[in-house]
């Protein structure tokens, strides 16, 4: 997330950090890259200021008890930048309710809408979207195939043109607990559009009302929050896109600047990419924090159990492999996972992390060019046979061979764990293996 926004304060953290002393000269130098962090990210000007006065006076002023000067600069630090994030996680209500999505066009609102169901779907609601963007031409089908592709019930009507009869005509038919509504959007917010939208609401009586910003417009979502929730009564914001702009570190203060309360963040193209806003989770990882807490989440959300069991019992097959491996890509990219446990920074530092990620996807098609036998048990695989893998997935033999070193390294390392151990603790026992 926010990339650039990071880095740039991670450096900025390195370099206090690694000062002998801190004094007054070293105090001004962190402010300085800290606002050239945040203006290069699209914050307003004026709340960078305000913001680096504060990170000045506190970190001069008296130190708490038990913390070293470094430590109280990092803690000032982590809480100011919290402060303008917006201050307090997200709430969550999972229980039924009817969501109505707003949004200008290129917000990113029909691939949420399959998001935001996905994210009740692991909580154990059942969601059901519902397609009443008529304008968009590609909308219905966008929507359809995303529903299919989480296996959510899905409603809408080809070629009508009033959403407020396809929401009729889908109200009759719903079976679902968290009810979605993607609605059409404009290029502006004009009369149209606010007509439209308060024609639908009206049909659905929206529990919550919900505006989707990309985060690539920066410092105009504060004109955009402030003018729909002038309009349609906003309840919530889920800003899109925070892994593919610098400018996201200003649409997430704007919100904030105007009240609008951000509920959820978009950090990727799939499915399983929409977080619950958490400033605090969220700042911790921008300057280089781990979040385990999200990243066991993710775990406990695709990984298989059985082959878990059979890791750790150490007879684990090559399928069971392949399988692990398959659920480490449905957590989401190599880099997103290294941030969460807060070594996105330190580990692309020793290496190309994409390269190791698509090394990792091309095993798969040696594990495929196994026979039976020998995804049963590997170590019939002689240099032969490594030749004949090899030439059949189109992966060279050193490919091939560091493929079954890494599987015995796991297997070897798995046995350590006890099933009692794996059931107590779970991937943290894992985790605190590493001292993560």
């Amino acid at each position: 997330m926010l990339g650039g926004l990071s880095n740039k304060l991670r450096d900025a953290m390195d370099r206090l950090t690694g000062k002998g002393s801190i004094d007054k000269a070293a105090i001004d130098d962190l402010t300085r890259d800290i606002q050239r962090a945040l203006l290069s990210a699209d914050v307003d000007v004026q709340l960078v200021l305000e913001l680096t006065e504060k990170i000045k006076k506190r970190s001069s002023g008296e130190m708490p008890p038990g913390l070293t000067r470094k430590e109280h600069i990092v803690k000032v630090v982590y809480e100011e930048l919290t402060e303008i994030m917006g201050k307090t996680k997200s709430q969550v209500e999972l229980k039924p309710k009817k969501v109505l999505l707003a949004g200008l066009y290129g917000s990113g609102k029909t691939s949420t809408a399959a998001k935001l169901a996905r994210f009740y779907q692991k909580k154990g609601l059942k969601p059901f979207l519902i397609c009443c963007d008529t304008v968009r031409p590609a909308a219905y089908e966008q929507l359809q195939q995303l529903a299919k592709r989480i296996d959510v019930p899905f409603y809408g009507e080809k070629g009508e043109k009033d959403p407020t009869r396809v929401l009729k005509n889908a109200l009759k038919q719903t079976h679902g607990d968290v009810i979605i509504v993607d609605s059409s959007g404009r290029n502006a917010l004009d009369s149209d559009l606010i007509d439209e939208i308060k024609g639908i609401n009206k049909v659905l009586n929206a529990d919550e009302r919900i505006l989707v910003i990309p985060s690539d417009i920066g410092q105009a979502a504060k004109e955009q929050a402030a003018a729909f929730h002038a309009a349609l009564g906003i309840s919530d914001v889920i800003v899109t896109k925070l892994d593919a702009t610098a400018k996201g570190g200003g649409a997430l203060t704007a919100c904030n600047l105007t009240g609008s309360h951000v509920r959820f963040i978009g950090v990727g193209e799939t499915p399983e990419d929409l977080q619950q806003y958490d400033p605090e989770k969220f700042v911790a990882r921008l300057i280089g924090f781990a979040d385990l807490e999200t990243l066991l989440e993710k775990a406990r959300s695709v990984v298989d159990e059985r082959s878990v069991k059979q890791m750790i019992k150490g007879d684990f097959t090559m399928d069971d492999f392949l399988m692990q491996l398959e659920s480490i890509n449905k957590m989401g990219s190599m880099s997103q996972i290294l941030d969460m446990a807060g070594l996105g920074k330190a580990v692309a530092k020793k290496g190309n992390v994409g390269e190791q990620e698509e090394k990792m996807k091309r095993w798969k098609y040696a594990i495929q060019s196994m026979t039976r036998e020998e995804k049963t048990d590997p170590d019939v695989i002689n240099s032969s046979r490594v030749r004949r893998i090899a030439a059949g997935s189109g992966l060279k033999e050193s490919e091939v061979r560091e493929l079954l070193a890494n599987y015995s390294k796991i297997k070897k390392m798995m046995k350590q764990f006890s099933p009692g151990k794996m059931k107590r603790g779970g991937f943290g026992a894992l985790f605190k293996q590493f001292g993560m």
